[in-house]
């Protein structure tokens, strides 16, 4: 598997990448998906991203989505369970080239965990000021950072924590 750390300049067709994958997906959980999301850097105008389709699909039921994992595995995701953080189930595709395509994070729907992904995602829309600080941090990083990606991560971290807890505050006032 090749998960190379390099950002790209934003693509108007993410957006696109993500309905065609999400009709699949859809199909794949049927009553199991509550709502899916396309979320992460993706899905936000402007900013550079690592060319990976990021989604959150909003659950009624963990349980339900396990139930699912064959459908899953036949669009060709990886299942990953939980993967480090609870009440969470995580999926990863690979293209025929073993590169990283798609993650997929499944969380029961209103969840602190899927309002958290989409409250930061919506701040960094509505806020293009806060969404530039966070590309250039990103770009700094990746010349930085020696292609490492814990590094990488590490180096988010600080301001994503930041933005995160601005942005819940903000997504909770807009309710």
């Amino acid at each position: 598997m090749s998960f190379a750390l390099t950002i790209e300049p934003h693509r108007d067709s993410w957006s696109q990448d993500f309905y065609l994958e999400a009709a699949q997906i859809r199909a794949a959980l049927g009553p199991a998906l509550t709502t899916l999301h396309h979320i992460g850097s993706t899905a936000v105008p402007g900013i550079h991203a690592k060319p990976v389709i990021d989604m959150l699909a909003e659950v009624p039921s963990l349980d339900a989505v396990d139930l699912r994992r064959g459908e899953m595995e036949r669009l060709g995701y990886e299942v990953m369970g939980e993967f480090g953080i609870p009440g969470r189930r995580y999926f990863r595709k690979n293209n025929p080239l073993s590169v990283r395509t798609h993650h997929l994070h499944a969380f029961i729907a209103g969840s602190p965990q899927a309002t958290r992904h989409l409250a930061f995602r919506d701040y960094l829309r509505c806020y293009p000021d806060i969404a530039r600080e966070y590309d250039a941090l990103k770009r700094r990083l990746v010349a930085s950072c020696g292609g490492d990606m814990e590094a990488y991560i590490g180096g988010k971290d600080a301001f994503v924590q930041r933005v995160e807890r601005e942005a819940v505050a903000w997504y909770a006032d807009r309710s």
